[in-house]
């Protein structure tokens, strides 16, 4: 059966080839607070942009040989970010991958300059209560063992969102379909990378 493809639509596969052409060697960074859905995002983009996907905060437990919350708990966040920074630094440098980060990496000045230098980034933006309803049932956020987990999740935002609002581009994470987002994704990559217009993904 021939392939139908609509007016004035790039082709899926067409698009993905234009994409990846258009990184060269540099890799896509997903940022966004946690629960944005930066890891189930990014495996599904790799495979459809055939590149390599890198889950950092995996890296980081494998480079301190423990877990993240544990690493929290016996060597404080400064020690946490000290290693999160070095880990992300060695990703960049590894060659073209889909990169996923932790909610609070692009906080340091350091880890931002590198990914501007090497990579496009995405910002998976995301409501409160979408992030509640995601965290809730797990127990393996340092950040979010506090009295009031929704009011320190609300203080995230407010402090993260103007440094993740400085991404190249922005899509939407909510409660649809992976693929739908995955599709967003590639077509505001496709925009911002190839020339084509960018629509903004729509608003939850």
């Amino acid at each position: 059966m021939s392939e139908i493809i609509l007016p004035n639509a790039v082709s899926t596969t067409t698009q993905e080839a234009e994409i990846a052409a258009a990184l060269g060697g540099r890799s896509i960074v997903l940022v966004g607070m946690m629960g944005a859905g930066k890891s189930t995002i990014g495996r599904r983009l790799s495979t459809r942009l055939g590149l390599p996907f890198l889950d950092a905060d995996v890296e980081i437990e494998a480079a301190a040989g423990m877990s993240i919350p544990d690493i929290f708990e016996s060597r404080g966040e400064a020690d946490f970010r000290d290693g999160e920074a070095r880990v992300i630094a060695r990703l960049l440098d590894s060659g073209p991958a889909v990169i996923a980060t932790g909610g609070g990496a692009v906080m340091r000045q350091e880890t931002r300059d590198r990914i501007r230098d090497k990579a496009v980034s995405i910002w998976l933006k995301v409501d409160p209560d979408i992030i509640m309803r995601r965290v809730k049932r797990r127990s393996d956020r340092p950040l979010l063992q506090t009295a009031d987990p929704e009011a320190t999740v609300e203080r995230l935002i407010r402090e993260r969102e103007p440094v993740y609002g400085q991404a190249d581009v922005t899509v939407w994470s909510r409660d649809v379909p992976h693929e739908k987002i995955v599709d967003e994704c590639l077509d505001a990559l496709h925009g911002k990378l190839c020339g084509g217009h960018i629509e903004p993904s729509p608003t939850p």
